[in-house]
């Protein structure tokens, strides 16, 4: 019987191999400048493998968001404590996140990828949406927590692209808690506070 050594194709290993390769691809290049068969050649695999696993590009930009550690998950953690300054934690940490040498180079190519597919900001819209920023509002007990949540999500990707990936100023150059005193405000309404909704 033939043995065999290495990897097996298929197996979760080289599934993992690949999506670390992804990973860095898209970190490096963006959404626009990563190719399937560059991602295999990195992992080692032949480009019909990465296809089997993940379908085309989209899918594995997808997978790759979701298994690499994107940190947003972490902005759950802001729930602990007073709602009335949910507002003011849920900013200090988002923009604690992009400043973080660890994180911000991911969230900067994710948020460029987005910026230059349809579908990679549709990933990025629903995975922030629906992982973070709805269930936050859920948690809450609030009237139109999905709307709630989709607008201050929409409200922190604004200033996250205009500061960090387009680099517009001012907002580029404000500190840290200056703008955490402009944007926790509107995003506390948007959370708790009284909207003109039905």
């Amino acid at each position: 019987m033939e043995s065999r050594s290495g990897r097996r194709p298929g197996s979760p290993q080289t599934r993992e191999a690949i999506l670390d390769a992804a990973v860095e691809a898209f970190t490096e290049g963006g959404y626009a400048g990563t190719t399937i068969r560059a991602v295999a050649r990195a992992a080692g695999v032949d480009p019909a493998l990465v296809m089997h696993f993940f379908g085309n590009k989209d899918g594995l930009f997808d997978a790759a968001i979701r298994a690499s550690g994107l940190p947003l998950r972490e902005l759950g953690e802001v729930m602990e404590g007073d709602p009335e300054g949910l507002g003011e934690r849920l900013v200090r940490r988002y923009l604690s996140l992009w400043e973080s040498p660890e994180h911000g180079p991911k969230l900067r190519a994710v948020m460029s990828s987005a910026s230059s597919s349809p579908a990679a900001a549709g990933m990025l819209k629903e995975f922030i949406t629906s992982e973070v920023l709805q269930p936050l509002a859920k948690r809450l007990g609030v009237d139109n927590a999905e709307t709630r949540g989709m607008l201050a999500g929409s409200h922190l990707i604004g200033i996250a692209f205009t500061r960090y990936v387009l680099n517009v100023e001012p907002i580029a150059s404000l500190g840290g808690e200056e703008l955490v005193a402009c944007v926790a405000p509107a995003v506390q309404r948007y959370l708790t506070g009284d909207l003109p909704l039905a």
